[in-house]
C-alpha cells in the first residue's frame, strides 16, 4: 500500500538509525539478528493495525487464535537467536538494550500508523 508502506519504511531507518546512532552497534551479526525479530515483531502487530478500520484491540477484536499466534511468533522470533537454529542462520544472542529497541520501534509504529490510518480514512473515506 502506498500510504502504509514508507511510513513502516521511516521507522526501518529508524531502528537501523538508532543501532548505529545511538547504540554505536557496528557488528554485522548483530545488526541481522535485531532485523530478524525486529521484522517479526513489528510486522506482527502492522497486521493488527491495517486489519481493520477500527482501533485495533479496543474497537476490534480478532480471532483468540490470530492472537495468539500473533504472541507465540513473536515470542519465537525472539528466542530464534538464542537457539541452535539461529546459531545455524548466523544470528547471535542480544541484550536486553537490543530488545528495548525492537519492542519500542514496534509499538511506536503502531501507535503512528493507527493515526496515520485515521489520516488516510479521513482523506479517501474507507479503509483499503
Amino acid at each position: 500500500m502506498i500510504f502504509m508502506g514508507p511510513l513502516s519504511s521511516a521507522f526501518d531507518m529508524l531502528v537501523f538509525a538508532s543501532l548505529w546512532f545511538i547504540f554505536g552497534l557496528r557488528e554485522a551479526a548483530a545488526v541481522q539478528t535485531i532485523w530478524f525479530s525486529y521484522s517479526i515483531v513489528s510486522n506482527l502487530m502492522g497486521m493488527h493495525i491495517i486489519r481493520t478500520a477500527k482501533m485495533p484491540f479496543f474497537q476490534s477484536n480478532a480471532n483468540k487464535t490470530v492472537y495468539f499466534s500473533s504472541i507465540l511468533l513473536s515470542i519465537i522470533g525472539l528466542l530464534v537467536p538464542y537457539t541452535f537454529l539461529g546459531k545455524a542462520i548466523g544470528l547471535v544472542p542480544i541484550t536486553l538494550n537490543y530488545l528495548s529497541v525492537i519492542l519500542g520501534v514496534s509499538v511506536l509504529y503502531c501507535i503512528v500508523a493507527i493515526f496515520a490510518k485515521k489520516i488516510y480514512i479521513k482523506k479517501y473515506g474507507s479503509w483499503i
